[in-house]
């Protein structure tokens, strides 16, 4: 009877099992976002003329491909008049609909991604479409690019780990090469532990031979080892050929579909019933079998769910990092359909005619432009005498492409050729801050509503740097030229020339190159090289505190004010109880907030304290930006030895320069005052 009685157990479980795998798999499948690209490539080594015979062979070649696109092996090669090529291939699991969805927005993104350009790939999670000028139809290609993805998170045991994903790969790559010229895709999965399984997944185009293909996905497997040795999931993609493998289903695999076993055929029994009651014993046993069954099942429906959920937050919770290396430029490949030609910006800043000139950045000049299409920007073109070398200008081509928030300035373009390095941005029409600030003409312009509205617009960007974007990104040099304004007067944070990057857990660092502006460099950073975001807040602080006054804090002690400096200004009118003394006589008494002031300036105090955990993060001061009914703690006395100390002798002893300010009168200019110094933390 034992035997008997387990059958439902066991068969409960596995039904139950299966059917959550199933769930588990349709959830991920319906979370899939397809229209996002992971990867795009657009090589500058060759551009057509807009409106020119080459650009209707590609709209003619896209058209193509989308109508093609439901083809039941995933895969299609095409040509327009004989200058344009193309294909695309859909992952193997893929359906005809998704598949042709996936080309269909390949085929309008990679436009816009690689606008004039000859050769270009687009690379999505169901799909991969690509063209050029070469013909390419049947040879495997392996330059072109080379993505890379994979999971950050590792493998807890990968020495047992790696000889069964090495194993799999194997295995897939082999069946993948000997697919035929239908579709070169195969699939596998293994036991990894216990409870856990690996799924690997290879594909090759299937123009190319079963010699290109398997050597083609050995040249990818050959990759993972350097990259990826312990990762939980990692893929590595060429034009021709893929492989990727992960700890749950990333493809649909019919062949897992549950089929449950026949019932067993009833056994003979030797021995006669009882005629005493023996039936009823019988089945007063099998109901009790029944009775585990169900609650057994109940219990692990329950321990399934949990699994499911924490399974979701987990993934929800996971970062990925991409490696990619394309033929014609490494580092900034990713940004790499942003990139203009030399003389494209020419032709949009008329030469960079003085009379297009409207600022001066830290490191070089900054013109308006426009474009044929009738876009306007603003070119940043570093000069080369300037501090920034190709490091800072990468750094902040990788950072500002990837930032996403209306307080930050967004990046439209840049240009690197030869010894000119060029950032293009979007166009903000009333140019920086300090261009309104420190002006005593236009400062009348910026009444108390739009100060408030600028203070809350940079703690917001400021936020979405340090907290809410994909890594932690600390500024190091904020300041009033740094922060520009759109035709509204809402502001955007720019120039990431300086900025660090940060892993989401770290949040502070040395270095033994101190860069920053005078008087906007909070302490520890100015003199022991640490910074961290609230390095960032103590900046902030004093860019509050500016736009209250008017002031600016680096010159305020050559006023009237007998050498006091701005901060310690506004923290003995603090003390002494009469804080509103430090606002801007400009600003019309009706039309402010007491409150809003004295809120601002009691923020503006909490941030430039001398004790760095004293300092309150971005997100507390967002918080008591919008709510009146947060309690401040009370600030304690800024680092006025720092400010105090002769000024000439402290930037004599930091190797600080003084600040420069240059007008002209028929053109209004942004002085973005940035100094360098090379120093040896103490």
């Amino acid at each position: 009877m034992s035997t008997f009685n387990n059958i439902p157990i066991c068969l409960s479980f596995t039904i139950i099992l299966k059917f959550y795998s199933c769930f588990l798999f349709q959830m991920m499948n319906n979370t899939q976002v397809m229209s996002q690209p992971l990867f795009n490539t657009c090589p500058n080594t060759t551009t057509y003329e807009p409106n020119s015979t080459y650009q209707s062979s590609i709209q003619i070649l896209l058209s193509s491909l989308a109508t093609n696109a439901t083809r039941p092996n995933g895969f299609y090669n095409s040509s327009a008049n004989n200058m344009v090529y193309g294909n695309f291939l859909c992952r193997g699991d893929v359906s005809t609909s998704d598949c042709h969805q996936c080309v269909t927005t390949a085929g309008i993104d990679i436009l816009q991604l690689c606008p004039q350009r000859k050769v270009a790939l687009v690379y999505y999670d169901n799909c991969i479409l690509r063209y050029s000028d070469q013909y390419f139809f049947g040879t495997p290609d392996q330059n072109l690019a080379r993505i890379i993805l994979y999971n950050t998170q590792n493998i807890s045991d990968p020495d047992n780990f790696r000889p069964i994903l090495g194993s799999m790969l194997d295995d897939v790559a082999t069946a993948a090469a000997n697919g035929g010229s239908a579709k070169k895709y195969a699939t596998k999965s293994a036991n990894y532990s216990s409870f856990q399984k690996v799924y690997a997944l290879a594909q090759c185009t299937p123009d190319i031979s079963a010699a290109s293909c398997n050597t083609c996905l050995r040249d990818a497997i050959s990759n993972l080892p350097s990259c990826c040795d312990k990762s939980q999931g990692a893929r590595v993609v060429f034009p021709s050929c893929g492989v990727r493998y992960e700890l749950y289903p990333f493809y649909n695999d019919t062949a897992t579909v549950f089929t449950p076993p026949p019932p067993a055929p009833p056994q003979a029994s030797s021995t006669p019933p009882n005629s005493s009651g023996g039936d009823s014993d019988k089945n007063r046993r099998i109901s009790a079998g029944v009775i585990v069954a169900i609650a057994v099942s109940a219990v692990v429906s329950i321990v399934l769910l949990i699994v499911v959920y924490c399974y979701f937050r987990r993934r929800a919770s996971k970062k990925y990092d991409a490696i990619t290396d394309t033929k014609d430029i490494s580092d900034i490949s990713t940004v790499e359909s942003l990139q203009y030609s030399f003389g494209t910006i020419q032709a949009a800043t008329d030469n960079f005619s003085p009379d297009n000139k409207i600022g001066e950045g830290g490191f070089g000049d900054v013109y308006k432009g426009k474009f044929p299409s009738g876009q306007v920007v603003a070119v940043k073109r570093l000069s080369r005498s300037s501090g920034q070398g190709g490091q800072e200008f990468k750094n902040e081509v990788l950072v500002v492409a990837k930032l996403q928030h209306r307080n930050l300035v967004r990046l439209v373009g840049f240009c690197l050729e030869g010894d000119e390095k060029i950032l293009v941005y979007e166009y903000v029409t009333n140019q920086s801050l300090d261009y309104f600030l420190f002006d005593p003409e236009r400062q009348r312009i910026l009444n108390w509503s739009t100060r408030y509205k600028i203070i809350g617009g940079i703690a917001r960007g400021l936020l979405y740097l340090h907290e809410d974007s994909r890594l932690r990104i600390i500024h190091r040099d904020l300041k009033a030229s740094n922060i520009l304004l759109d035709a509204e007067m809402n502001p955007k944070i720019s120039d990431f020339g300086m900025a660090k990057i940060f892993g989401v857990d770290q949040s502070q660092g040395n270095t033994s190159r101190v860069v920053g502006t005078y008087g906007y460099m909070s302490p520890e950073y100015a003199m022991h090289g640490q910074f961290s975001t609230k390095s960032d807040v103590f900046s902030f602080g004093v860019l509050v505190l500016e736009i209250i006054s008017g002031k600016k804090n680096s010159t305020f002690y050559q006023e009237e004010y007998g050498g006091e400096d701005l901060i310690s200004h506004a923290w003995k009118h603090w003390k002494n109880g009469t804080p509103l003394e430090i606002l801007d006589p400009n600003i019309d008494t009706e039309s402010y907030s007491r409150q809003e002031v004295i809120q601002c300036i009691h923020l503006g105090l909490l941030c430039v304290q001398e004790d760095v955990e004293q300092r309150p993060t971005i997100a507390s001061v967002v918080l008591m930006l919008n709510s009146y009914s947060v309690t401040l703690p009370i600030p304690q006395q800024p680092p006025t030895y720092f400010f105090l100390s002769s000024r000439a002798e402290m930037m004599k002893q930091l190797g600080i320069e003084s600040d420069k300010s240059t007008s002209n009168k028929s053109i209004p200019l942004s002085v973005n005052e940035v100094s360098i110094t090379e120093m040896y933390p103490r």
